[in-house]
């Protein structure tokens, strides 16, 4: 599957990778500070943005969609960035195809299978009835029981598209259905990826606990470990400079 992409700069390639219910625009402050130095392609995932609806959202299958996209981009071997799940897709193409990947960042997230609040976002997404009338503000009141974050029902209603009649952008059906893979991580003692590799936690998240650490050097045996103050898991919204300085220094290594 060809993703929708967009890209900015010149140089050397980085691949930006998204999380659940997220697109590669959520990105937009992170590509434009890197590409004064890099060619930066931000990508949506299948099922997100405006890329393609599919069912599968297992890692093998989205990693597979990035290789084929960035093959006929002619954008390899890559700096990957992902984030939270896309950080899982990150790891899962260095992993199965480590010549096509110059060295990879992960954003708040490990090679572990997770738990999470994202059924329950999903249920409560598909709550909102898609009427004619529809308003953002009656969208945001739905959701409110089951996201009382403010900040997290801006995000999700980031992927409703107002109209005659309403819809999710995001194929909202696939990635439920997909929700266990999603929060999953298959097997990959097999494989491992050498090559340059750090792990960025905000320091106020606890998606990578120390606990983690053996199994991410068995699969990453060149992997550091750097925690950015005052952030939690959306490390790069949280605190985007702080974010980007680790970047930039990982990049220009």
């Amino acid at each position: 599957m060809i993703l929708n992409a967009t890209e900015i700069g010149s140089g050397n390639p980085v691949i930006l990778l998204h999380g659940l219910f997220g697109a590669g625009r959520n990105f937009g402050a992170l590509a434009r500070a890197l590409s004064a130095t890099h060619r930066v392609i931000s990508l949506d995932l299948r099922n997100h943005g405006d890329s393609p609806h599919a069912p599968g959202m297992t890692y093998p299958e989205l990693a597979a969609d990035v290789v084929e996209t960035l093959a006929a981009r002619g954008a390899v071997p890559a700096a990957l960035i992902g984030h939270s799940m896309g950080g899982k897709v990150a790891m899962r193409v260095a992993l199965d195809h480590p010549d096509q990947v110059s060295r990879l960042l992960v954003s708040d997230i490990a090679p572990v299978a997770y738990g999470g609040t994202f059924a329950r976002y999903a249920d409560a997404m598909r709550g909102i009835g898609l009427s004619a009338e529809l308003t953002r503000a009656m969208a945001d009141a739905t959701l409110a029981a089951a996201v009382p974050e403010a900040g997290v029902r801006a995000f999700l209603l980031q992927n409703l598209r107002l109209g005659t009649p309403p819809a999710w952008r995001i194929g909202l059906a696939e990635i439920t259905a997909g929700l266990a893979d999603i929060l999953d991580w298959p097997p990959s003692e097999e494989c491992v990826f050498a090559g340059p590799s750090l792990f960025v936690a905000g320091a106020l998240s606890d998606y990578i606990k120390p606990e983690y650490r053996p199994v991410i050097r068995r699969l990453f045996p060149a992997a550091r470990f750097v925690s950015v103050k005052g952030a939690g898991h959306w490390v790069h919204a949280d605190n985007p400079a702080g974010f980007l300085a680790v970047a930039q220094a990982f990049l220009a290594a």
